[in-house]
């Protein structure tokens, strides 16, 4: 536990606040909103009295979800600084799951994009004293007086309470203790699924002393911000390193497409860029690949000393094409397929590839190009913040990764059960992944041990409770959801052909039954969850003495 003042999680952005605050922390993409970390912190300032006035205590829960914005970041910082324990909520999560997390954590207050309010009622919710809008703090649905905690009640309290304005000198928040409950952070399960993982205020110390100390993050540096902040990957590096750095981040709360994030890159002109494989890929196969297969082009590339002058020439025109002026690109959330890796590293473009998960919030390896990453592996061990190690390795030492350090978990929210599955005897965090340690301490990941797959920004996806739901639909026996290496979704269905054959269902007939179950399915699945694809099955899956479906059998049929 680290115990050191300067790493205090709450007393960081205590001295940020102070020592920045005429300087730029916040700005909405595509708007004219700009926050100076002094209005942030006025703005939490007044997001502490609301806090009050709605009678929350210290470690009471506070739920936010909606689209990366300056409001979403003030309502964090104002619940870690205030006592109390935020909930992020995946913006991309369906109403049903929304109201499960929030009924499950036990959150007091919500803040909620508007259009993440639609299918919500304040009955589903009940221990929800106040829902606030995060597009402009009006009260969505109050179970309060709706006159105490308006914007102007507020704003009047504010005034009241410091009559002579709110300055840098004045920004000062409670003592809270590294081991105290910052966030319960739920996995990207669907209802009844979700694991909240309780990550103490260390957990998140660990990942922002991380980004200090490497230099990712530093005074003045500039971060486009389009991976969603309630995900543990940019919240850690984007969002909290860097404001605890004296940096400036460009919030995208629109859809994260290649064209928009290319023009963010070429305004903002970030100084470090965090992406997931799949922006990159796009981008790469978008730009590159069709110089590179052009005759004149890929002739040269097969001449030694010719080859380095167009690699030269294309390394150059990435780096420009992301802003110009980023000294690395780091890669995480899900693997990097291996063609695109191989090609960046000919061309030596400046990208390298880290390993993490929710439950360390979440690094756990990763090494800065300035430290010589290698090719195809996720780096190294934070130093002095987290180890790893394999756990019964086979001959090839491949085994599943094993972790332990300052940013792991305490356990899964009133769920002992899974955190005491989560732990080993000795309390090495399971990662549940499969993975080897070469000779220099590099950790290079073979496959997974779960079944989860990884969605496009990262997000988990459990295959097991999709099945679940196609297997209630009409006319099918059993079913597999597999990913292809584009990251969709495909559902490879054994249809029962008894039910078939009674209802004397043609083929052309039995093929838009499964459209409309693949429909269905997916009208009740988050965006990332979706189904592309369904292939039929000609009968059973083989199975395991325990009924259990050999998934590894099929993996390669999509």
């Amino acid at each position: 536990m680290m115990t050191d003042e300067k790493y205090n999680f709450v007393k960081m952005y205590e001295r940020s606040f102070r020592e920045n605050w005429d300087e730029p922390a916040v700005t909405d993409y595509g708007t004219d909103v700009t926050l100076t970390y002094g209005q942030l912190a006025i703005n939490i300032e007044k997001l502490h009295i609301l806090f009050k006035e709605c009678g929350v205590k210290k470690n009471d829960k506070i739920a936010v979800m909606g689209k990366n914005n300056s409001n979403w970041v003030a309502v964090y910082l104002a619940a870690v600084t205030y006592g109390a324990i935020i909930v992020p909520i995946l913006q991309d999560f369906r109403a049903n799951d929304a109201i499960h997390i929030i009924n499950h954590s036990e959150s007091k207050l919500l803040f909620i994009s508007d259009i993440n309010w639609e299918g919500i009622e304040l009955d589903q919710i009940p221990k929800v004293k106040a829902a606030v809008s995060l597009n402009d703090w009006h009260p969505i649905s109050l179970a309060l007086d709706p006159k105490k905690i308006n914007y102007e009640a507020i704003g009047a309290k504010f005034k009241e309470k410091h009559p002579e304005g709110y300055w840098a000198k004045d920004v000062h928040f409670d003592e809270r203790a590294n081991s105290e409950i910052g966030s319960i952070n739920y996995t990207s399960g669907t209802t009844g699924f979700s694991k909240g993982v309780i990550m103490p205020l260390n957990g998140l110390a660990g990942n922002v002393r991380y980004g200090l100390e490497s230099g990712i993050a530093h005074k003045g540096a500039r971060f486009v911000t389009f991976l969603p902040l309630a995900h543990a990957y940019g919240c850690a590096f984007d969002f909290l390193s860097c404001l605890a750095a004296g940096g400036h981040t460009w919030l995208v709360g629109r859809t994260p497409s290649p064209k928009i994030l290319l023009n963010a890159f070429a305004e903002v002109k970030p100084t470090v860029i965090l992406s997931v494989p799949l922006i990159l890929e796009k981008i790469y196969k978008k730009m590159i690949v069709p110089q590179i297969q052009k005759p004149p082009v890929s002739w040269v590339l097969k001449v030694p000393f010719l080859d380095e002058v167009v690699c030269s020439k294309i390394r150059e025109q990435l780096v420009q094409a992301f802003g110009g002026e980023f000294s690395q690109m780091i890669i995480g959330g899900a693997p990097l397929n291996p063609e695109v890796e191989a090609f960046l590293h000919r061309i030596k473009f400046p990208v390298s590839v880290g390993y993490g998960m929710t439950e360390c919030a979440p690094l756990i390896c990763y090494t800065p190009i300035s430290e010589g990453p290698k090719i195809y592996s996720c780096g190294r061990p934070l130093p002095g913040i987290m180890e790893v190690k394999i756990l019964d390795p086979n001959e090839e030492g491949i085994g599943e990764v094993v972790v332990r350090g300052e940013n792991t978990m305490t356990g899964y929210y009133k769920n002992p059960q899974a955190t005491k599955e989560a732990f080993t005897k000795d309390g090495w965090l399971r990662t549940g992944d499969l993975g080897q340690l070469d000779e220099d301490g590099f950790l290079f990941i073979k496959g997974r041990c779960k079944t989860m797959l990884l969605g496009p920004s990262g997000q988990n996806i459990y295959p097991e409770e999709i099945e679940a739901k196609i297997n209630n639909m009409p006319y099918v026996l059993e079913s597999l959801v597999l990913q292809q290496e584009d990251t969709r979704l495909v559902a490879l269905i054994c249809p029962d052909y008894n039910e078939v054959d009674a209802d004397g269902l043609t083929r052309e007939q039995l093929d838009e039954q499964m459209e409309d179950a693949r429909k269905q399915v997916n009208s009740e699945l988050a965006a990332y969850e979706q189904i592309s694809i369904v292939k039929l099955y000609p009968h059973e899956f083989e199975k395991t003495p325990k009924k259990s479906i050999k998934r590894f059998l099929y993996t390669n049929m999509v």
